[in-house]
């Protein structure tokens, strides 16, 4: 239990000590008159003793009656964690206890320091308001200028930091609460079809784009996943690919093969036999390297290195203007390959299970007006299969088949 201790006067005074001339009965200290006279004094949960100074002693004895309630209900908090500034809590707690790889560790700290530290860097945590966390959000749109899903995206992680301080007892409630987070503005995706697709491959001025244009619109294969594919993760007896890794690229490490980002990318997508015969084709002509730092790679440039990012989305948009058609970027044929499965009937959760998303949700965004499109035409389908029933008349018949006897049941 704590204790109040008087600063203005000796707890243990000499005999011979004069008296204090305010305070009859007690000898002055050398803090007399200076500062609040009163000090609470207790051990936090950790056995360290706290210190806080007030006017009065009845206010000291409530504070220790405070802290030590907080310590019996589990919701003690530091008084001075709070005044970590939030650029050293972001960049040096929150950041490296994010499970994340280095690109993505890298996006994460860019996000902070373009949109978080410029506006609050050097303030104490403790001190941000709900007020500001609300202008804060509103900034984004106004201030920098983003649109699309991107406020929400920058917005969550900064989120995130204040959640993370509440749970490490820094600040009792993050300021974010009660705030409603931007909106997460999907923009609906109008995939190419399949005749659109056998265009693009058909006008592929070179047979590497040909083939991992014909791969990823039978894949979904985000473009790093593509450009990431080894032969020994496909098994060409079970039709299958195993999906962990990706081709990636960092600033000062250029480029190299990393592990997918989450758990859920980590996969084994089922291959059409097309499929198995375009990359078995592609092998028996262009085997893979054997040694070296891209060893098994199968997608690689006359010069020996892998396909970049950029230069496989300029060779598909030089294809498109080829065959005629309105500019694609790769990750349009993702889209495709979702929508095919959607077409023919797969339910949301194998939809996400094929494509690696987090969660069902994300696939759900992302191609809600698609499952709807499906079941719209599933209702044309069953109307145009029942439109010539006859009108009930009464009640519905009963139906009979041969050798089946129908038992009323009374109820």
């Amino acid at each position: 239990m704590g204790y109040v201790a008087d600063r203005w006067h000796k707890s243990r005074p000499a005999p011979d000590e004069a008296e204090c001339g305010e305070h009859k009965g007690l000898v002055p200290s050398a803090a007399h008159g200076k500062g609040k006279r009163w000090q609470a004094r207790y051990d936090d949960p950790f056995g360290k003793e706290r210190t806080s100074m007030h006017r009065t002693k009845a206010e000291a004895e409530a504070e220790i009656v405070r802290q030590e309630s907080a310590k019996q209900t589990g919701s003690w908090i530091d008084p001075k964690a709070g005044t970590v500034t939030v650029e050293r809590y972001a960049l040096e707690t929150w950041l490296p206890a994010q499970s994340v790889i280095g690109r993505s560790a890298h996006e994460y700290r860019g996000v902070l320091e373009r949109y978080l530290i410029p506006e609050w860097g050097p303030r104490q945590m403790r001190s941000i308001r709900p007020s500001e966390a609300g202008a804060w959000q509103q900034l984004l749109t106004t201030k920098y200028g983003l649109s699309g899903g991107y406020p929400n995206r920058v917005a969550r992680h900064v989120r995130g930091v204040f959640r993370l301080a509440v749970t490490d007892r820094i600040i009792p409630v993050s300021p974010f609460d009660g705030i409603k987070a931007p909106t997460l503005v999907e923009s609906p995706v109008d995939p190419p079809d399949i005749p659109e697709v056998r265009q693009i491959i058909a006008h592929a001025y070179k047979p590497l784009w040909a083939a991992m244009f014909e791969v990823a619109a039978q894949t979904g294969l985000r473009s790093g996943e593509l450009r990431g594919m080894r032969v020994d993760k496909i098994d060409f007896l079970r039709r299958v690919y195993r999906v962990e890794e990706q081709l990636v690229y960092e600033k000062c490490k250029g480029m190299y093969l990393d592990g997918v980002k989450t758990g859920a990318g980590r996969r084994v997508l089922p291959l059409h036999q097309r499929t198995v015969d375009v990359l078995a084709a592609w092998v028996a002509e262009h085997p893979p390297p054997t040694a070296g730092k891209w060893a098994g790679l199968l997608w690689l440039m006359p010069s020996g290195e892998p396909v970049l990012k950029s230069t496989i989305d300029k060779a598909l948009k030089n294809v498109c203007r080829r065959a005629g058609l309105r500019p694609r970027h790769m990750h349009e044929l993702r889209h495709h390959y979702a929508s095919v499965l959607i077409a023919g009937g797969e339910n949301p959760k194998v939809v996400q299970k094929r494509l690696g998303h987090r969660d069902v949700m994300t696939t759900m965004r992302t191609y809600a007006h698609l499952f709807a499109e499906a079941e719209e035409r599933t209702r044309s389908v069953l109307d145009a299969a029942w439109s010539e029933f006859p009108e009930a008349s009464g009640r519905i018949p009963e139906p009979r088949a041969a050798g089946v006897r129908v038992v009323q049941v009374r109820r």
